[in-house]
């Protein structure tokens, strides 16, 4: 019992320690958690490979610097993906951060052989246009005219002078859209706008804790979702570009272990000192 009792008085530094040690250890292990692929998931996997290359897709980057580590890696591979397929992307932002987290992993991205042996070119196979407020009414408005609300990409080039945008005055050119989303506003406004009204197919990626309110439209009004770290590690394992997703999940889940192992263990303490309490209190 006096073991029980020192672990309740545990000061909770320690705890913090382990589970610290919990995350970053497995960052230097060369093993990967076994990663089962969910139809969700799968949803956006086929929906890019049937794309013709050439097509033209979206990418709606509505999240910032705060929930990247969650977003970041599924945002890489669909920009991998995407590239390695030979589709041409527009990137677009509903969230005034996320133009740059995409550039950011545009970069990322480049560093994919296979991607990197295709060489996408800025203007011709990708284009940022920028962040623009305004939420669903922006939405609407590049239902009819993409250049009225996006006149020049985010570095002030009129988009007339870029290749890939030729052809594309609205949302019925593009093939597909795909929307990793932070909160509001992002996949919902997306479905709703783009997908319902201009009949826009889109896949969405989110948070762990937004998950639960996307799941509705998922399969009707969305080819796939991918929620949280799980959702990042699933896309890389369906398309065979491993990145931090799959490498953060084996993180997760030892901290995971670890906080449950002390919940555990706590409770356990905390019943049979008490009970050793009562008993030495009875007459």
């Amino acid at each position: 019992m006096r073991f029980f009792e020192l672990l309740l008085r545990i000061d909770r530094r320690w705890i913090f320690l382990f589970v610290g040690v919990a995350v970053a250890a497995p960052l230097f292990m060369h093993r990967d958690l076994k990663i089962d692929v969910t139809p969700e998931a799968r949803g956006i996997y086929d929906a890019v490979e049937a794309l013709p290359p050439g097509s033209k897709v979206m990418f709606a980057a509505d999240y910032d610097p705060g929930t990247a580590a969650e977003l970041q890696p599924m945002a890489v591979t669909f920009l991998k993906h995407a590239f390695g397929r030979g589709l041409r992307v527009i990137i677009v932002g509903l969230w005034p951060q996320g133009p740059q987290q995409a550039d950011l992993a545009i970069a990322e991205a480049m560093r994919e052989p296979g991607v990197a042996a295709r060489n996408p070119q800025y203007g011709i196979d990708y284009v940022n246009l920028g962040y623009q407020s305004g939420n669903e009414v922006v939405i609407q408005r590049m239902g009819s005219d993409i250049s009225a609300i996006f006149p020049r990409d985010y570095r002030g080039r009129p988009l007339e002078q870029f290749p890939i945008m030729k052809g594309v005055r609205d949302l019925t050119a593009i093939s597909y859209l795909f929307n990793v989303s932070a909160g509001d506003p992002g996949t919902l406004q997306w479905v709703q706008f783009a997908g319902d009204r201009f009949h826009v197919p889109i896949g969405s990626g989110s948070t762990a804790v937004q998950a639960p309110q996307i799941y509705p439209y998922w399969p009707q009004q969305l080819t796939g979702l991918l929620g949280g770290m799980k959702g990042a590690a699933e896309y890389e394992a369906i398309s065979g570009f491993r990145g931090k997703g799959t490498v953060y999940m084996l993180s997760q889940a030892a901290a995971h272990l670890v906080v449950i192992l002390f919940i555990v263990v706590g409770n356990l303490a905390y019943f049979l000192t008490r009970r050793k309490g009562s008993a030495g209190g009875a007459p």
